[in-house]
């Protein structure tokens, strides 16, 4: 995975995110999804279950192989967003929270995910703003996405 080093959207500062309501902030760069990542998940999580970590069993299972974990593609909103969001002359930015998370497909081993944003809502909050992002992450080939969630995030002066 190489790092992106500029983002679809920059602000020079977070009080920018109140004028965009409704706008896009772009499309992050695809992310290999690694049965190794996968593992290290289960691991840390302590879900073990063989739909996401045994190759051979999950053959013959529902989705012909392993799948990555829901959490584990929701968790690749932090990174993924840090390509479509930079807010310069930031004090500190906090993941707040989230709305609405569903997971309408499987995001099988070997493929390829990326996440698109747009900005639901903005509003000032004591020594920052508050945004609600619409997020999704669609799987490369897939006919439906694989996470659909509203993250909100907080960024201070």
């Amino acid at each position: 995975m190489t790092a992106s080093t500029t983002a679809s959207t920059t602000v020079a500062a977070a009080a920018d995110l109140l004028t965009y309501v409704g706008k896009s902030l772009g499309t992050s760069r695809w992310r290999d999804i690694t049965q190794p990542d996968v593992d290290q998940f289960a691991k840390a999580t302590g879900d073990e279950q063989w739909i996401h970590v045994d190759v051979e069993r999950a053959k013959t299972g529902p989705f012909g192989g392993t799948i990555a974990h829901g959490y584990l593609t929701l968790s690749l909103i932090a990174p993924l967003f840090d390509d479509v969001l930079k807010v310069e002359n930031l004090g500190m930015g906090v993941n707040y929270g989230l709305n609405k998370t569903r997971f309408p497909a499987p995001v099988p081993v070997g493929s390829r995910v990326r996440l698109s944003a747009t900005v639901a809502n903005a509003e000032e909050i004591k020594g920052g703003v508050q945004i609600v992002a619409s997020i999704t992450i669609e799987r490369e080939g897939g006919d439906k996405p694989v996470c659909i969630a509203e993250a909100v995030l907080r960024y201070y002066n």
